[in-house]
């Protein structure tokens, strides 16, 4: 099951670890986040032991949202060593979601 990260959670489960990181920014209201959900979970279990896989509701965690300045979603980043490696704005297919989180690895 994908990790849920908050505004409180951020730092210590997204930041401070040596596994990438994937992370969607999704709503509850945003029908493309509601179709991209399953895919997250899928690679969340597939990828359990060599990355964090995690979830952010922008409505309820602003602080992290504003950070990263994530205006449209869905939006996946990818965060290595604290710094963002890869981003995707809008629905994917989770072949392409694999691929870069396999070139990260």
């Amino acid at each position: 099951m994908a990790l849920e990260l908050t505004d409180t959670n951020f730092q210590s489960e997204a930041l401070d670890t040596d596994k990438l990181v994937l992370i969607d920014f999704w709503a509850q209201w945003c029908g493309p986040c509601r179709m991209l959900s399953p895919i997250v979970e899928q690679l969340a279990e597939e990828y359990e032991d060599k990355a964090v896989i995690g979830k952010v509701d922008v409505d309820t965690n602003q602080e992290v949202s504003m950070k990263y300045g994530i205006r449209s979603l869905p939006t996946i980043l990818l965060i290595k060593n604290g710094e963002v490696v890869d981003k995707h704005v809008g629905l994917t297919t989770k072949a392409k979601l694999q691929e870069k989180i396999e070139a990260h690895l």
